[in-house]
This record gives structure tokens, sequence and C-alpha cells, in this order.
């Protein structure tokens, strides 16, 4: 006999081992094997990956070369690595030619992990 327990909640269980912090950032990017450049915008970051609307499909499982860009006191800024798309959410906006993704960074440039970890930082205490 199964009880139901209505003063029980639901539990959920947060799996991501580093807080996501909403942001809205323009982002480059060129899939590995190309050269050509495109843009797309960061929903949300962490220091383990990101949320990012894309205006193609892209298989998941691809590398990308990223470049988040961002202001830092007066002057333009970038976090430059490679990420891998670890899924896909392609009928999110499919009607207004964006796409949703989840990238999981693979490496960070030299320095670009911690400029990444301070502007996250910043991000949280606004």
């Amino acid at each position: 006999m199964v009880s139901e327990r209505p003063d029980k909640g639901t539990v959920v269980v947060e799996r991501r081992q580093h807080p996501r912090f909403t942001v809205e950032l323009p982002l480059n990017y060129s899939i590995v094997e190309e050269t050509i450049s495109h843009g797309g915008i960061i929903a949300d970051a962490s220091e383990g990956g990101l949320l990012v609307y894309l205006t193609e499909r892209i298989p998941t499982g691809t590398h990308l070369r990223i470049e988040i860009l961002f202001v830092k006191g007066l002057e333009l800024t970038s976090i430059k690595g490679m990420a891998k798309i670890v899924w896909s959410d392609l009928a999110a906006r499919e009607s207004f030619e964006e796409f949703r993704y989840g990238l999981q960074f693979q490496s960070l440039n030299e320095g670009d992990l911690d400029r990444l970890k301070t502007l996250l930082g910043e991000i949280g205490q606004t």
C-alpha cells in the first residue's frame, strides 16, 4: 500500500558543482575546426560553464573557442578559452532563431579563471 503524504514537499537536489549567476554578456565563439567567428548571448555563468543562446544549430559534443566580453572599469576586456556543448534545447526559441546550449569549460587561457572568479564575485554582490 502506497501512502500519500500531502504534508511532505518535493526535494530538489542541486547537482551543480559551482553556483550559477544570472548575467547578460556578449559571447564570441567559433567551432574549433572553423575560423569563422559568431556572436551569442550568455544568460548565466559559473566557474564550470555557461548557459548561452546562439543563432545556429550545433551538435552536442562540439568543442568551441569562446571569448566572454565584459567591461572592467572603463576598459573592454575578455575571458578566452575552450568549451564543449554538453546539452542543447533546440526548440527553446526556434521561432526567434535562437538555440539554447549548456557549455562546459574545457580550458581557460592563463589567468582567465581568476578573472572569471572575480567577475562572478562582483555579479554575486550586486
